[in-house]
């Protein structure tokens, strides 16, 4: 077995750590213990990012996991497909408790409650009384299958041919929580309708591009089509389960020129088709946690403020909590850590974290911040050569609580050597025009160097003393920069994502 320790370029690299090595040997434990056929996991803590991968993405031709590749990452993807909506939420195109019938070419009303209205706020907290009906999986089979592809009329609409009369809930819209990823077809269906771009490339264009995110809802989108980690369970040994292409790029679908805008979202599979690697995940994370200011200008402060806000909390009786799992929900994000039932990391002070978990294929994912402290982290496995079965303690799998104990007692540790050298360090203004400010420096000298995005270095100085941290940077091309620091010369690292205007 071969493993390895790659970081995150885009943010950070941390060349020694005092407890790196530890926390390594622990997640590799868990790999073993669980028998994974491969894993990746990002964790950040105090700014300082690290990610692990172990084992194979593709077990017939033993090619093994990296940094650069992608898994399924199910249900994670409604969070990223929420931020889809929630861009044209923060452009003004719509309000979270408009009606959803009047974006669309046909309505969705819950023929119980005709004169109830189903909002997007509605749907993105799962709370619009649309569920999983028994037409559900026969319209997704229709989807993929048929030409021309159906309308999710067919699906929502009374007297259609896949409607069932289980597709919408006995309670009121806007009052029951129903995990569903009905829901998150429908948001991707609006996004369409209001941007009149197609799910997967508006995703790509006016979000995952900007992030600097290279995954994609479709996969003709990716570039190395042996990036993406084959999904597999154990079936009297191991049986690939989905993504499977054995280096080929798969057609594009035969039908997809007969896909009308605004009628049918499923198509690229918004509720849990987005391959994304691990360290793909922890830009996500950041950019939430952040507000926005990770990668500024896309999605205001006050939205994404809006979107950890709490919509939906359970008080034992207005939702199907999914076995104690989902105790709380904003719009497209899980509020976990409340109880024993979901804990990640009740030890400490870190308040709930908030995120995303997933399923499917044999996979399981999760990728989730703390709301009141410096840590966060994702987890992608692609198989499990035991299965997975129901935790200890909590109501997550096994594994996943192996993996959460891990991290929690990282999380917990004390700042290590090369950590305090960085903890106090800002620069500003960011984006910057002409001078740069460092503040926060304990030890000198320090050694900067500025990096385009091609890894070229164009700009590197000495600082002696605290009479020199302002960088004059007015001869320096506008664009996406990366600023390095290292304390003293190489013993650790810390880089800085600078936009220079």
């Amino acid at each position: 077995m071969r493993y390895s320790v790659s970081f995150l370029l885009v943010l950070f690299f941390v060349g020694t750590s005092l407890y790196s090595q530890t926390l390594e040997e622990d997640i590799e434990q868990v790999f073993t213990d669980f028998q994974l056929m491969g894993m990746s996991v990002w964790v950040e803590k105090n700014g300082i990012e690290q990610s692990f991968h172990f084992g194979l993405k593709d077990f017939d031709r033993n090619l093994e996991i990296d940094a650069q590749t992608k898994y399924r990452i199910a249900s994670i993807s409604k969070t990223v497909t929420a931020l889809g909506l929630l861009k044209l939420y923060d452009e003004g195109l719509f309000d979270l408790d408009d009606p959803i019938t009047d974006y669309l070419s046909f309505p969705v009303t819950n023929p119980s409650f005709p004169g109830v209205a189903i909002t997007f706020r509605m749907l993105l907290s799962h709370t619009s009384s649309i569920q999983d009906g028994s037409g559900y999986n026969g319209f997704l089979n229709a989807t993929f299958s048929q030409n021309p592809i159906p309308s999710l009329e067919a699906l929502l609409s009374p007297g259609g041919a896949f409607y069932t009369a289980n597709m919408y809930r006995t309670e009121t819209p806007g009052t029951y929580f129903a995990y569903s990823n009905l829901n998150y077809g429908v948001i991707a269906t609006l996004i369409e309708a209001i941007s009149n771009e197609r799910f997967d490339v508006y995703m790509k264009n006016e979000l995952l591009n900007l992030l600097g995110i290279t995954g994609s809802y479709n996969i003709q989108d990716i570039d190395n089509i042996d990036d993406i980690a084959v999904l597999y369970r154990n079936q009297g040994g191991w049986n690939a389960q989905f993504d499977n292409y054995q280096g080929v790029m798969p057609s594009p679908p035969f039908n997809l020129p007969s896909l009308v805008l605004g009628t049918n979202g499923l198509f690229f599979s918004p509720q849990g088709g987005l391959r994304a690697s691990a360290n793909e995940l922890g830009t996500i994370l950041q950019f939430i946690k952040s507000d926005g200011t990770s990668h500024p200008g896309i999605i205001s402060e006050q939205t994404l403020q809006e979107m950890k806000t709490i919509q939906w909390d359970f008080n034992g009786s207005n939702g199907d909590n999914y076995f104690d799992l989902f105790n709380r929900w904003g719009l497209g994000v899980h509020h976990a850590n409340l109880s024993n039932d979901d804990q990640i990391c009740l030890e400490g002070e870190w308040g709930t974290f908030m995120g995303h978990p997933g399923e499917a294929y044999g996979l399981i994912s999760d990728a989730y911040f703390s709301e009141d402290g410096e840590v966060a982290f994702s987890f992608l496995t692609n198989g499990s050569f035991l299965g997975y079965q129901f935790g200890n303690t909590s109501s997550y799998y096994t594994v996943e609580e192996a993996l959460f104990a891990v991290l929690c007692t990282y999380f917990n540790e004390p700042l290590a050597i090369d950590e305090v050298a960085f903890e106090s360090i800002t620069v500003f203004p960011n984006p910057v025009t002409e001078e740069l400010t460092i503040e926060g420096i304990k030890e000198f000298p320090v050694q900067v160097k500025l990096f385009d995005l091609r890894g070229i270095r164009v700009f590197e100085k000495v600082m002696d003393d605290n009479e020199n941290t302002t960088l004059n940077l007015s001869d320096i091309k506008r664009g996406l920069y990366f600023l390095e620091m290292e304390v003293p010369f190489g013993e650790s690292r810390k880089r800085f994502k600078l936009i220079k205007n």
